[in-house]
């Protein structure tokens, strides 16, 4: 389904295990199974999407104080009963340079970091209140 403003996003399988993802844009990512080289797996997309969506949220609050060329890292890591077959908990830790501000400051700067991405970020917000998923199959 398109909607506005939305890339339309495909992946096509082109081998044993191997996919590729793109969108209208030109982008493409390679996808397979967990532990394939040189691909991301679905529940990998799903983690990295997570941390990008927190570093593309709070970039502009980073950037306003640091500057341009301010280095930041969003990494994610994940929680899975065992045996299970859904993540219970994805935890994001963003590292951004902030030590040349005052306490209070900081302080002030990570409240809107967080609160900008409790408000702004889709993809955390869509896997915090469970989105449906629908599936058509369409034969070929």
């Amino acid at each position: 389904m398109k909607g506005y403003g939305v890339a339309e996003l495909s992946v096509e399988r082109i081998g044993t295990h191997e996919f590729l993802g793109r969108n209208d844009r030109g982008a493409i990512v390679r996808i397979g199974r967990a532990g394939a080289d040189g691909s991301f797996s679905p529940g990998e997309l799903l983690q990295i999407a997570t941390a990008g969506c927190t570093a593309v949220t709070t970039e502009e609050l980073i950037t306003r104080r640091a500057g341009d060329d301010a280095r930041m890292v969003a990494t994610v890591t994940h929680e899975r009963a065992e045996g299970g077959r859904e993540y219970q908990r994805l935890e994001v830790l963003l590292r951004a340079d902030l030590d040349f501000l005052d306490e209070d400051t900081r302080r002030r700067v990570i409240r809107a970091m967080r609160t900008a991405v409790e408000r702004q970020c889709t993809v955390s917000r869509t896997v915090e209140r469970g989105a449906q998923v629908g599936l058509t199959i369409v034969p070929a």
